[in-house]
């Protein structure tokens, strides 16, 4: 058997909830304080993973974090019992009781960034877990991020978690949501490109609006966390005009697969001269650019065109994963079918009801980490998580027994909240064979 790519989709929370917490997420702040439904939610998810493994993908799951993070609301002064926390917290500072409360590591594109051994010179897969240090909401989740995928990832000899960068801004760093490998068979040596959105270390030309998250030095770091070699390596400017339009991460604009770039036209600073580039080093490389007079990038945001999953079928061909929302725009579902019969490398695809998550700002892209595996890793990997038609049974049974059909931020003071969550992810780490990964465990 040969290398295969493998996705581990992050499981939707129990506190799934709209809070408008991401500044620069178009979808996050407009949502904001509508009610959600966190058993809707991760059942969407689940549904997504199912199908995909039905379909011949290696497809695992990563489940979500303690929340409310009570230790957190501690370090800020909140005192007392557990329920005299939540209840001042409400009261007096509910913007944060919503932060510590927050589902977003359910995208777990942003949960870490990955190199396959194929191109790391001690040939181990490392991540690096990503400090998300933008947003306060998610630059907590890098500890538990960095336990739940040693868990997962859990053999010394095939893999090697990092983790994350200095919480500082020079080295902001929001994950494989803006990094792009491309090559021939997964297991061969590839070609790495890092997207930043800005240079700390030098003036450049920067977004207005919205900040750019990632920065140059933050990607530089990792490259080298990962032991990979300047000739596998590229870096690209986000083009800071398309984060000003709500394209907060990379793969809002773009997605790649092996020898294929699916792109808007506007995605990168000097973007021809970096199409160049990857011709030069990618045998047979592709690039398909949407054209802003077909879908504009204000069109791609809202519909998250470029948020999909551009993914290689058993038989060779390239399957696009799309949410919902891209089929009901006519002129997105106009391009992408016209792809289509072209009959290039796009020959395939699949939609995907993800409502709950697209309304707080993440498609099927966020919701997954890529993640190459030999077959002898594959093996090494926590064999519970990966999906198959028990595991599938087991957690919709368990989101059923668990979660809340209706969620708003005043539920989030609900001490009964708190103990669902903990007896849910009690049950989920037997199910998923985690050990005890929570700080209530402990």
């Amino acid at each position: 058997m040969k290398a295969q790519e493998a996705n581990f989709d992050g499981l939707v929370g129990l506190t799934h909830h709209y809070a408008g917490l991401s500044f620069g997420n178009v979808a996050s702040t407009r949502n904001q304080l509508q009610p959600s439904n966190p058993r809707l939610a991760a059942k969407q998810g689940v549904l997504k993973m199912k199908a995909l493994a039905d379909m011949g993908f290696v497809q695992g799951v990563i489940p979500p974090h303690e929340r409310p993070n009570l230790p957190l609301l501690r370090q800020l002064g909140f005192s007392g019992s557990d329920e005299q926390v939540l209840a001042n917290a409400a009261q007096t500072a509910p913007g944060l009781l919503s932060s510590a409360s927050s589902a977003s590591a359910m995208w777990v594109a942003n949960a870490a960034t990955v190199s396959p051994s194929a191109d790391s010179a001690d040939r181990r897969v490392h991540f690096t877990v990503a400090n998300l240090n933008n947003k306060f909401h998610r630059a907590i989740e890098a500890p538990e991020t960095a336990q739940l995928l040693q868990a997962i990832f859990r053999d010394p000899q095939h893999f090697s978690v990092h983790d994350a960068l200095p919480q500082v801004s020079m080295f902001g760093d929001e994950g494989a949501a803006n990094h792009n490998r491309f090559g021939g068979d997964y297991g061969e040596a590839g070609v790495q490109l890092f997207v930043y959105g800005r240079e700390a270390s030098r003036e450049a030309t920067s977004p207005h609006r919205f900040p750019a998250r990632q920065t140059r030095e933050a990607s530089e770091a990792v490259a080298r966390l990962h032991q990979l070699s300047a000739d596998q390596l590229l870096f690209a400017q986000q083009n800071p005009a398309v984060i000003d339009q709500g394209v907060f991460h990379n793969d809002v604009i773009a997605v790649s697969n092996q020898n294929v770039l699916f792109c808007h036209q506007h995605a990168f600073v000097e973007q021809a001269a970096l199409l160049a580039q990857l011709k030069q080093r990618v045998p047979g490389f592709v690039a398909i650019e949407v054209p802003e007079n077909r879908v504009s990038v204000q069109e791609a945001v809202n519909t998250y065109l470029f948020n999909s999953q551009l993914l290689s079928r058993p038989d060779g061909s390239m399957m696009l994963v799309l949410p919902e929302e891209s089929r009901q725009h006519a002129r997105v579902w106009d391009f992408l079918c016209e792809e289509v019969e072209k009959g290039g490398p796009l020959q395939a695809l699949k939609v995907f009801d993800l409502r709950e998550s697209m309304a707080n700002g993440g498609g099927p892209a966020c919701l997954r980490l890529r993640v190459v595996l030999t077959p002898e890793e594959q093996r090494a990997v926590n064999p519970a998580v990966f999906m198959n038609d028990r595991l599938f049974t087991e957690l919709n049974d368990w989101i059923d027994r668990y979660y809340r059909d209706r969620l708003t931020q005043a539920d989030l003071a609900d001490p009964q909240l708190l103990r669902e969550g903990r007896e849910a992810l009690d049950a989920l780490t037997k199910l998923l064979d985690l050990g005890n990964v929570y700080a209530f465990q402990q």
